[in-house]
């Protein structure tokens, strides 16, 4: 599910960017893909939930250490990303 979830806030966040660059209104498109981050994030959470409860100890010392790194860097990146269009515009206002 949090590849599902992933693959959206992509998907929201080139729409996001494709609608500022055309001067249309993206923010709803930035929701999106800010939730769809959130989500993302939350379902990964509660896919080592389950490992936890099924004493999925190989798992859990597998994937966790570098999916840990992997989700705040893409976190931080779809943050920046999604936020660009609003610092573009109070730029361009000053």
């Amino acid at each position: 599910m949090w590849f599902i979830f992933g693959l959206a806030a992509i998907a929201a966040t080139g729409v996001n960017l494709y609608l500022y660059t055309t001067g249309k209104d993206y923010k709803l498109a930035m929701a999106a893909g800010l939730s769809l981050t959130a989500l993302t994030v939350a379902a990964d959470y509660s896919m080592v939930a389950d490992w936890v409860r099924a004493e999925d100890w190989s798992a859990l010392s597998d994937v966790v250490p570098v999916m840990s790194i992997v989700l705040w860097v893409l976190t931080v990146i779809s943050i920046l990303l999604n936020a660009t269009p609003i610092l573009l515009e109070f730029k361009r206002k000053e």
